[in-house]
C-alpha cells in the first residue's frame, strides 16, 4: 500500500517524528476560538518534522460571504513571504559568482549611488547629506540599506514614499527597473549599514536580480524555483481560471477587531503587475510554500532538486546584524520593542538568537518570515521542524506566530 501524501510530503502518525497527536490538537481548539468569535475567517497550518507531515489542519472559510471552504489548492496572497523567495532567487546567482555581498548596489543600479541621507527638518523641508558609506548588497538582504515604507508612518521619509506614491504598493504603471529609479530620488533614512528597518530593499534585490540575469524577476523564480520545487500555484498574480480558488481577503476592525471584508486592500492579484515586487505581490497556496520551507529544511534541496549549498543556506539563516545585535537593540522594530528582543536577522530572514529573550518558545537558529495578511513560516534546523501558516488577515492585531510557535513546541515530546 502506497504511503498518503501531503504537499509532496509523507504523512505519518505524530508519535513517528517525536510529537503527540493529542498535544497538537491544542492548536486546532485555539485557532477554532477566533473563527468561532468571528476574529477570522479561515486558516490552515502544515506542521512538518524531519521532512514528513505530522499535523495538517484548516478552519473556518476561505471566503465567509460565499461559504467557501479552506481546501488544499486554495490561494492566499502571502505579501511579504514573497521576500525570503526573492533572497534565494539572490543567493542562487552568489552562488554563482555574479556578486559579492559587498559589492554597492550602484553597481547594479547606478542611481542609487547618488542617493542622500536624511540629516534632519522635515518631510517639507528634508536636510539632506551625502553617503559616507555606500549600499551595499547585505544592506538590502538584511534591511539595513537605509529604506523605508510609506505605510510605516514613522518618519518625515516615510511622509515623502506617501507623496511619491508608494505606500501600500508602487504606482502601477512603474515596472521594476522605474519602481528602484523612484525610489533612489528619495532621501534613505540613515547611512547605510548603521540601522535595520524594514523596508522595500528586498524589491530593489530583486531588481538586481532582473539586472544580474536578463530576465523579469517572474520569469526568473518560475523557472529557478517554481518549476524545480513544483510550486505550480506561485506567481504574482492569480489568473482568471484559478480566481475561484483564491481566497477573500478581510482585516480586523479597527474598534472591534472582528474580520471584516477588505477588497478594497487587494492590489493586484487579478492581473499581471507592471513591476514584479522582490518584497510582496505573490500568490501562493500551502503545498506549494510548504515546498520551499522544506527545500530550506533540507539545506537547499527537495525532492532532488538543489537549489542552494546546505553551507548557504546555513549562512542565510545566521544573524547578519553588526556585534550580533537583535532587532531591538539596532533597528527600528515593526511592533511593540519587545517583539524583537532576540530576533536578529539573516539574509532575508529573521532569525532566532536568543530564544529566552524573545520570551516565545523556539529554538536558536529557527528562521523565517510572515505577510502583511497574518501568513508566516519558519524553519527550525535544531528540531527539524517547518511549520507554515496560511490566513487572509490585513495587519492583525493578534500574535499568530507567537502562539503557534508555543503550540507546536508543546507538542514535541521526543
Amino acid at each position: 500500500m502506497s504511503q498518503k501524501t501531503s504537499h509532496g510530503l509523507p504523512i505519518v502518525d505524530a508519535s513517528e517524528v517525536g510529537m503527540s497527536a493529542e498535544r497538537l490538537m491544542n492548536l486546532n481548539k485555539h485557532f477554532k476560538k477566533y473563527v468561532d468569535e468571528d476574529l477570522l475567517s479561515g486558516w490552515a497550518v502544515t506542521v512538518a518534522r524531519e521532512g514528513k507531515v505530522a499535523h495538517s489542519a484548516s478552519g473556518g472559510l476561505a471566503d465567509r460571504e460565499s461559504s467557501k471552504p479552506i481546501a488544499d489548492d486554495t490561494i492566499y496572497r502571502i505579501f511579504s513571504m514573497t521576500k525570503p523567495i526573492t533572497a534565494v532567487a539572490a543567493l542562487m546567482l552568489w552562488e554563482e559568482g555574479l556578486f559579492e555581498l559587498t559589492d554597492p548596489v550602484s553597481k547594479f543600479i547606478p542611481e542609487f549611488g547618488e542617493s542622500k541621507v536624511f540629516e534632519g527638518g522635515s518631510f517639507l523641508r528634508p536636510v539632506l547629506g551625502p553617503q559616507t558609506k555606500a549600499m551595499e548588497m547585505w544592506h538590502l538582504f538584511t534591511h539595513t540599506a537605509g529604506l523605508t515604507y510609506g505605510f510605516m508612518y514613522q518618519h518625515p521619509v516615510d511622509e515623502l514614499y506617501r507623496r511619491a506614491g508608494m505606500e501600500w504598493g508602487f504606482p502601477r504603471e512603474l515596472d521594476l527597473a522605474g519602481v528602484c529609479s523612484l525610489l533612489a530620488r528619495q532621501p534613505l533614512l540613515f547611512q547605510p549599514g548603521s540601522e535595520w528597518n524594514y523596508s522595500t530593499s528586498i524589491d530593489v534585490l530583486g531588481r538586481v536580480v532582473e539586472v544580474i540575469s536578463g530576465q523579469r524577476l517572474g520569469d526568473f523564480l518560475k523557472q529557478r524555483i517554481f518549476t524545480p520545487l513544483g510550486m505550480s500555484d506561485t506567481a504574482f498574480y492569480c489568473p482568471d481560471e484559478k480566481q475561484d480558488r483564491l481566497a477573500a481577503l478581510y482585516s480586523a476592525h479597527a474598534k472591534t477587531r472582528l474580520a471584516t471584508r477588505a477588497d478594497a486592500v487587494d492590489r493586484g492579484t487579478h492581473k499581471m503587475p507592471a513591476a514584479d515586487g522582490g518584497g510582496g505581490g505573490l500568490v501562493s497556496t500551502m503545498g506549494d510554500y510548504v515546498r520551499f520551507a522544506e527545500m530550506l529544511r533540507g539545506g537547499g534541496e527537495f525532492n532532488g532538486q538543489r537549489l542552494l549549498s546546505s553551507r548557504t543556506v546555513e549562512y542565510m539563516g545566521s544573524n547578519h546584524l553588526p556585534e550580533d545585535a537583535d532587532l531591538t537593540s539596532f533597528g527600528r522594530p515593526l511592533g511593540a520593542a519587545n517583539d524583537y528582543d532576540g530576533i536578529g536577522f539573516g539574509l532575508g530572514v529573521s532569525v532566532t538568537i536568543d530564544p529566552v529573550a524573545t520570551k516565545t518558545a523556539g529554538s536558536f537558529g529557527d528562521f523565517g518570515w510572515g505577510g502583511a495578511a497574518a501568513t508566516f513560516y519558519w524553519v527550525d534546523p535544531v528540531e527539524d521542524l517547518t511549520v507554515t501558516f496560511m490566513t487572509q488577515l490585513m495587519m492583525s492585531p493578534h500574535t499568530f506566530s507567537r502562539q503557534l510557535k508555543q503550540l507546536v513546541h508543546q507538542a514535541l515530546v521526543d
